[in-house]
């Protein structure tokens, strides 16, 4: 049923693959660890309660738990009884114990010339200041405040100052435009937006503050905006509402006291497109989620603190950027590289230079930008010096093999572990993973679950699949850093999550097992589209194409892409009156595309739109998505005998070749 890459690989052509590049061993580096953890699964798995309890031990109790898991289906409850401060394990309890001079942060600016050096002392000091700052614009415990902001070291500072004072943040990503800013603010009703007059992208100002003002048009609760000068551009300002972070940060006491918050107190919530047009707003507590991200960043990465310098190459506006650059990290007292521009802003061996410049050891990202980096060429990171690195890992997608063995030849050297992750927005934190030193790793697997996570593939009936089949990738038993719910209706949390098969979770997405009996990933089998690592949904785009004056109907559907995993196609249905207004195709298309960057974000811009006079329908109505997606993907029409006019879908076929954009 499921296939590991669709067309991108033959059956053929991964064995072929594999006869050379069956089983990477670790490497001899990893010896010693993989001897002292041999029997970690079988001690995880033994007694999983147990287990999460000892990690939990890696965390700054203000009152320790005596309780692990309270659990009533879809519901579950870590350390309920324990408090802590999620901002102290980042960084004050680091500076007590002498750690104050370790560098937390590398930043490095978009355009080359431009860095920052943050140590954990000065990284302490702005915290504290921002969180002063905050409680004199009225941020209380409870409070949800929107962060807005590009890759600077004030966006971590900002998310920590919040959850000091036991508010919670909702980070927004900087790409995204006005209307979906407003209304994931609106959701989670925020007082108060942290955001940044612009960003920079390959040296060119983007901004941010002009969003924020037009969201806030339809948001009258939002009271303060906190502003970062980054830019330096001219900024439309509203008196009383606003302030310039360099005025009103700067300016407070260097010392704030911190508060202890129960387990259970909300930290953050994230947004995340479902399968309706409304995005799903993800809340995560505070106990279990920081236990399992600061876990896994620990074993997954196999940290040194003293000497790793890591990099996650992500966006803090997805929830990477939470789990693997702001709380996974900064609770093991990391040192990372944090770097606001594109893998080609400043050319196209920019990342090579950083990795070379800052001796980095660990590199985690996207399979999406590793297939950009090999369509440059490996004659580009052949010129920089790259043996400093010692761990590769991967995330936000399967990764096809050959991205997989070009990433371990060419960057890794043949030298370096490469872990494979899954994990979710919701999951919050890893959930399968080889483990260096302890896994044999497999080009495209991710191999088996993290110790002490229980996942299964099954089949429709919820039945457990053998070695060599595949099905639905499922959750069966709690772990700390699962979601709480979706903010504001527990009713759709536990449909969309709990209600497929009974008492276990449906991550959404199909999973095989090999014949050895390792896991693979084969990507989502709703309708949310997976694009360069960004979780967007059909029925989001196909409202923002439906939203413009020319459009009667729009279907939307992923497709698979060599550079992104998966790209929009979208087929859009004019209305009769304005067929000849717009009889232009190429300039209909063009305007179409801006139009959805413009209501949702540039990377939610179809790869391809297909002007159709007819969209296929069932005789009760129903457009048959399906179809579409056999004919975006190239391959055989399905069964076309509901359809009131089958003739349709190969009209549409026809039209793929001659009715197409990308960028």
């Amino acid at each position: 049923m499921y296939r590991p890459w669709g067309d991108r690989m033959t059956e053929k052509g991964l064995e072929a693959l594999f006869s050379e590049t069956r089983q990477f061993a670790p490497s001899p580096d990893f010896v010693s660890r993989a001897n002292a953890h041999a029997d970690i699964y079988g001690l995880a798995n033994a007694d999983p309660e147990g287990w999460w309890r000892q990690q939990a031990t890696r965390l700054s109790w203000a009152k320790e738990p005596t309780t692990t898991l309270e659990w009533d289906l879809p519901n579950a409850r870590w350390f309920a009884d324990g408090e802590l401060n999620a901002a102290y394990n980042c960084v004050d309890r680091h500076v007590e114990n002498g750690l104050g001079d370790r560098v937390a942060i590398h930043w490095v600016a978009d355009q080359p010339g431009e860095e920052r050096t943050i140590t954990y002392a000065d990284l302490h000091r702005m915290v504290q200041q921002a969180a002063n700052a905050l409680e004199e614009l009225g941020v209380r415990e409870g409070d949800r405040v929107a962060v807005y902001m590009p890759m600077i070291p004030e966006a971590v500072v900002a998310l920590l100052a919040v959850v000091r004072l036991g508010a919670m943040h909702s980070v927004v990503f900087g790409g995204f435009a006005a209307d979906a800013l407003a209304s994931r603010i609106q959701d989670s009703d925020c007082r108060v937006v942290i955001t940044a007059d612009g960003a920079f992208r390959r040296g060119s100002v983007s901004p941010l503050k002009p969003a924020v003002d037009q969201a806030l048009e339809s948001c009258p609760g939002v009271e303060k905006v906190l502003v970062v000068q980054r830019t330096r551009t001219p900024v439309e300002w509203v008196d009383g509402r606003d302030h310039w972070w360099h005025e009103i940060v700067e300016r407070q006491d260097p010392h704030h006291q911190w508060r202890a918050f129960n387990a259970e107190h909300p930290l953050f919530i994230m947004y995340t497109s479902g399968t309706t047009a409304k995005p799903k707003g993800i809340f995560h507590t505070t106990g279990g989620y920081l236990t399992q991200v600061a876990t896994t960043y620990h074993y997954v990465f196999d940290h040194k603190p003293e000497t790793d310098i890591c990099w996650t190459a992500a966006d803090i506006g997805w929830i990477t950027g939470h789990s693997y650059i702001v709380y996974g990290p900064l609770i093991n007292a990391a040192t990372q590289v944090m770097y606001e521009g594109l893998p080609d802003s400043g050319g196209q061996d920019r990342w090579w230079r950083i990795i070379e410049s800052h001796k980095v050891t660990v590199l985690y990202t996207a399979p999406t930008t590793i297939r950009t980096l090999m369509k440059w060429g490996h004659q580009i990171p052949a010129g920089h010096d790259l043996t400093s690195l010692r761990l590769l890992g991967t995330v936000g997608e399967p990764i096809n093999p050959e991205a997989w063995v070009w990433y371990h030849t060419y960057i890794g050297g043949e030298r370096c572990p490469i872990v494979d992750t899954w994990w979710q927005t919701e999951t919050g934190a890893i959930m399968a993973t080889p483990l260096p030193g302890v896994t044999a790793t497999k080009p495209g697997a991710a191999m088996r679950a993290f110790p002490g996570i229980s996942l299964e593939v099954v089949d429709e009936q919820g039945h457990v699949v053998g070695h060599g089949q595949g099905g639905y990738l499922v959750i069966t038993r709690p772990w700390p850093s699962m979601t709480r719910g979706i903010w504001g209706d527990p009713q759709r949390f536990f449909d969309t999550y709990w209600n497929r098969f009974e008492g276990r979770y449906f991550a959404g997405d199909g999973a095989k097992y090999d014949d050895d009996g390792d896991l693979w990933l084969l990507g989502r089998v709703d309708d949310v589209m997976n694009v360069s690592g960004h979780r967007l949904s059909t029925t989001e785009v196909e409202h923002a194409l439906v939203s413009h004056h020319a459009v009667a109907e729009a279907a939307v559907v992923g497709a698979s892409d060599e550079h992104t995993g998966q790209a929009i196609v979208a087929f859009v249905t004019l209305k009769l009156s304005a067929t000849d207004a717009e009889a232009d195709h190429a300039q209909t298309i063009a305007a179409l595309r801006q139009h959805v960057a413009t209501v949702i974000s540039p990377i939610a811009k179809p790869r391809q739109i297909i002007l159709t006079p007819e969209l296929p329908k069932t005789r009760s109505g129903k457009i048959m998505r399906r179809l579409l997606r056999d004919v975006a993907e190239n391959r055989q029409l399905g069964d076309v005998t509901t359809l009131t006019d089958p003739t349709v879908v190969n009209m549409i076929a026809g039209l793929m070749g001659t009715h197409s954009s990308d960028d």
